[in-house]
C-alpha cells in the first residue's frame, strides 16, 4: 500500500508541476512583456551611438509599440463589457420567461375560478350543469330552448343541434341596423331608360354644373368601361388630377354616396378593412365598409367604394382575400367568412358565418406614385383596370344637369347588350394575337387570358360609350400589357421596343395606336 501510495504522489505532482511550468511560463513571459527598466537599460545602452535618423525612428517605433498595446488592451477591456452586458441580457430575459410563466399560471387559475363561478350561476337558475352560454344576460333556457327565469347578472345561451347558439345579445350592431331600415325598404324609381352614351354625357354635364369638376369624355367612357370589364379600378397619376373625385362624384350622380375608406400606412390585414370579432366583448367591430357590402345585397344600387390612397399600404395585405373572392368565376362563391359560430341573432344575410358579396359593388382605389407609397404589383394589376389621370380637367360650360337614379340590373344590362353589338372585330383581334406571338419572341412577356377576357368585356363597352374600338384596345395594351415592360431590363432593349413601335404603327396603323406609342417611347427615354 505505502509503495502505491508512493506512485501516486509522485504521479499527481510531475503533473503539478507541469501545469506548474506552464503558469509560471505565462506569468514569466507577462514579466518580460512589461519589464519598463530593462527596456530602459537597453536603450540608455545603446541611444549614445543613435544618429539624428536613429532617433527618429527609435521614438517612431516606441509609440507604434505603445499605440498597438494600448489598442489591445482597449480590445480585452470591450470585448468584457460586451460580454458582461451578454451575460445581463440572458438573466433579463430568464426573468421574464419566470415572470410570464407565472402570470400563465395565473391565468389559468382564474380562467379555472371563473368556469366554477359561472358553473354556479348556471346551476342557481335551473340549467343544470351544462357549459355557460354566450352573450345572454338575465335569463336561463329550458330543454325545448324557450326563455325560462328571471333576472340575475349571468350570461346564458343554449347551443342548438345544427351548431346555432341562442341568444338574445347581438354582436352585428351596424348590420342590425341595417335588418331594420330594409325590412320597410321601398325600392326608387329608376331611370331606366338611359343608354351608356347618354350616361357618360350626362355624368360629365353633372360633374361640371353640380360638382364643378371636370374630365374629358375619354376618362368617363374609360371609367365605365373599367366597371364592365372588372370589379376593381385603380385610378393613378399626379396629385390633384381629381382621382378621388371622380368616384366621389359618381355616387353623387347616381343619388347613392359612395363609401370612402381611407387607407392608413398600418394596415396589414383584412380587419382594417371588413372588421374583426373581439373575443373579449363578443361583438364584431363592423366598418364601414362591411356595412356597404352588407347593405348592398338588399338594394338595386350601382354601389361604390373607395379605397383613397389604397397604396399607402401594401394592397396584397389588406385586400388579398378580397382579390382572391372576385377571381371566383362563380359569384354564389364569392363570400367573405367573418366568424366561425352562428348566433340566433346575427344578421338575416349572413348565412353560417359567412357574407355573400354582391355583384352590384364596384371596389375603386386612388394611388398615387412617390416615395411615401408602395409599388402596385402585377398581382393586383391583372385583376384590375387602371386608369391614368395625368392631366388637370380643362373647364368648360354645361347644361344644369341633376343626378340620376340608374339600377344595377339596367346598368348590367346594358353592358351584356354592348357586348353583343359592339364584340372586338375578327380583323383586329387577329392582330392582338399577332402582337401577342411577336412580344413573346422578342421580350418573353405574354398577354395572359385574363387580360385578353378583360379586353373582350372593355372594348364593347368603351365604343358604346362613344369611343373608338381600337382606342380602346390601345388603352388596354398600354396600361394592362406594356405597363409589364418595367420589370425588364430595358436598357438591353431600346432596339427591341423601338421595333415593337414601328411593329405596331405598321400593324394597326400609324397614329392608331397613340396611348401605346408614346408609353413605349417614354420607356425608351427613361431607360
Amino acid at each position: 500500500m505505502s509503495a502505491f501510495l508512493s506512485w501516486f504522489f509522485a504521479f499527481i505532482s510531475e503533473m503539478l508541476n507541469g501545469f506548474g511550468t506552464i503558469f509560471g511560463g505565462i506569468g514569466r513571459g507577462f514579466v518580460q512583456i512589461f519589464n519598463i527598466p530593462n527596456y530602459i537599460e537597453q536603450f540608455k545602452e545603446y541611444s549614445p551611438s543613435f544618429g539624428a535618423l536613429g532617433w527618429i525612428l527609435a521614438v517612431l517605433s516606441i509609440i507604434i509599440v505603445a499605440a498597438i498595446w494600448v489598442l489591445i488592451i482597449f480590445l480585452i477591456i470591450m470585448a468584457i463589457r460586451k460580454y458582461i452586458r451578454f451575460r445581463h441580457s440572458i438573466v433579463s430575459n430568464e426573468d421574464l420567461l419566470e415572470e410570464i410563466s407565472v402570470l400563465q399560471q395565473r391565468v389559468m387559475k382564474m380562467a379555472k375560478e371563473k368556469d366554477e363561478i359561472m358553473a354556479m350561476k348556471v346551476a342557481q337558475m335551473g340549467m343544470g350543469t351544462g357549459a355557460p352560454a354566450v352573450g345572454m344576460t338575465g335569463l336561463g333556457f329550458n330543454p325545448s330552448g324557450i326563455a325560462s327565469g328571471e333576472g340575475g347578472e349571468g350570461e346564458a345561451a343554449e347551443n342548438l343541434g345544427d351548431g346555432v347558439i341562442i341568444t338574445t345579445e347581438r354582436r352585428f350592431n351596424k348590420l342590425f341596423e341595417v335588418d331594420s331600415f330594409y325590412s320597410t325598404y321601398t325600392p326608387p324609381e329608376y331611370d331606366n331608360e338611359v343608354t351608356l352614351e347618354e350616361f357618360c354625357d350626362r355624368f360629365r354635364n353633372f360633374a361640371c354644373s353640380r360638382m364643378h369638376l371636370y374630365y374629358e369624355p375619354k376618362i368617363i367612357r374609360l371609367f365605365v368601361a373599367g366597371m364592365a370589364s372588372t370589379k376593381l379600378i385603380i385610378l393613378q397619376g399626379i396629385s390633384g388630377t381629381g382621382k378621388t373625385s371622380l368616384p366621389y362624384s359618381f355616387g353623387k350622380f347616381l343619388d347613392v354616396d359612395s363609401t370612402i375608406a381611407s387607407v392608413q400606412p398600418s394596415w396589414r390585414d383584412r380587419t382594417e378593412l371588413f372588421g374583426y370579432f373581439n373575443e373579449f366583448t363578443k361583438n364584431f367591430n363592423e366598418t364601414e365598409v362591411l356595412r356597404r357590402i352588407y347593405s348592398s345585397g338588399y338594394n338595386d344600387d350601382v354601389n361604390i367604394i373607395l379605397l383613397d390612397e389604397m397604396n399607402i399600404a401594401r394592397i396584397e395585405y389588406y385586400f388579398a382575400e378580397m382579390l382572391s373572392i372576385l377571381e371566383m368565376p362563380n359569384a354564389e362563391e364569392w363570400q367573405l367568412d367573418l366568424v366561425p359560430s352562428v348566433w340566433s341573432t346575427d344578421p338575416v344575410k349572413l348565412e353560417h358565418g359567412k357574407l355573400r358579396i354582391p355583384q352590384n359593388i364596384w371596389y375603386v382605389g386612388t394611388a398615387n406614385n412617390d416615395d411615401s407609397t408602395y409599388a402596385i404589383s402585377d398581382k393586383v394589376y391583372d385583376r384590375a383596370q387602371p386608369i391614368n389621370l395625368d392631366a388637370k380637367g380643362v373647364a368648360f360650360d354645361a347644361p344644369d344637369t341633376p343626378p340620376i337614379k340608374i339600377s344595377y340590373s339596367h346598368l348590367n344590362a346594358l353592358f351584356e347588350e354592348a357586348y353583343d353589338k359592339y364584340p372586338i372585330s375578327q380583323e383586329n383581334l387577329k392582330k392582338i394575337q399577332q402582337l401577342d406571338l411577336w412580344v413573346i419572341e422578342k421580350l418573353r412577356v405574354a398577354f395572359g387570358n385574363r387580360i385578353i377576357k378583360q379586353m373582350g368585356l372593355f372594348v364593347p363597352v368603351y365604343v358604346a360609350c362613344g369611343g373608338e374600338e381600337l382606342d380602346g384596345i390601345d388603352y388596354v395594351l398600354a396600361t394592362k400589357i406594356f405597363r409589364k415592360f418595367e420589370s425588364l431590363n430595358l436598357a438591353m432593349l431600346r432596339d427591341e421596343l423601338k421595333e415593337l413601335c414601328n411593329y405596331i404603327n405598321k400593324s394597326f396603323g400609324k397614329g392608331k395606336m397613340n396611348e401605346s406609342i408614346a408609353y413605349l417611347e417614354r420607356l425608351q427615354k427613361l431607360f
